[in-house]
C-alpha cells in the first residue's frame, strides 16, 4: 500500500511542471522579412508556397503561412513592382495578448494610439522607421491578439495603392484622428 502511495503522490508531482504559453519563444524576427520595403522575391524563396489572392495592374497579393510550434497562422503581403507595401498577419488566438503587446512595445516603444471599443482594442505606432503599425486584441475570458499589420509610409506609390488593412474595412474601429485615408 505504501508504494501505491508513494506513486501517486510521485506521478502527482510531475504532473505541477511549469507550462509556458504557445507565443512565449515567438519572435518577431520572424515578421522581419515581411516588412515594408522588402522585396518579395526573398519571401518567395524562404516560404516557396504561396497562393495569389488578389492581383490588379500593379499590385499583387500573396497569402503565406508562417509556421509556429504545431500550429501556422496565415499573413497577406502586398507587393508593388517586387517590393512589399504592406502586411496583414491574422494572428493565432492561443497567443497570449500581452506576451505579443509586450514583444511590439519592446520593439517598437509605446504606441502612439490606443482606442478601446468594447472588449477590442487597437494599438497604432504612427511612424517607426517609415512604417505605420496597427495591432489589435480582444478579451473574452483570456486575451488574445486579432491582428497585426504594417503598411509603408515612405514609398512612392501609385495614387490607387489601398493598404490591405482598409481593403478590410478594419479601420472602422481605428481612430478617426489617426491620419488614414
Amino acid at each position: 500500500m505504501s508504494k501505491l502511495v508513494f506513486f501517486l503522490l510521485f506521478f502527482t508531482l510531475l504532473g505541477q511542471a511549469k507550462v509556458d504559453p504557445p507565443n512565449y519563444n515567438f519572435s518577431l524576427d520572424k515578421l522581419q522579412i515581411f516588412m515594408p520595403g522588402q522585396s518579395i522575391n526573398d519571401v518567395n524563396k524562404k516560404y516557396p508556397k504561396k497562393e495569389l489572392v488578389f492581383k490588379s495592374e500593379q499590385f499583387k497579393t500573396h497569402k503565406y503561412y508562417i509556421k509556429h510550434l504545431r500550429y501556422k497562422f496565415p499573413i497577406l503581403v502586398q507587393s508593388y513592382k517586387e517590393i512589399i507595401t504592406d502586411f496583414h498577419a491574422r494572428l493565432p488566438q492561443y497567443f497570449l495578448h500581452d506576451i505579443f503587446h509586450q514583444g511590439l512595445i519592446n520593439r517598437l516603444g509605446k504606441q502612439d494610439i490606443y482606442k478601446k471599443v468594447e472588449e477590442q482594442a487597437v494599438y497604432i505606432w504612427i511612424n517607426k522607421d517609415n512604417n505605420r503599425h496597427y495591432y489589435a486584441g480582444a478579451c473574452s475570458i483570456t486575451c488574445f491578439p486579432i491582428y497585426y499589420a504594417v503598411r509603408n509610409l515612405g514609398q512612392k506609390l501609385p495614387e490607387d495603392y489601398k493598404p490591405l488593412i482598409n481593403k478590410f474595412k478594419l479601420k472602422n474601429i481605428i481612430i478617426e484622428n489617426s491620419g488614414e485615408n
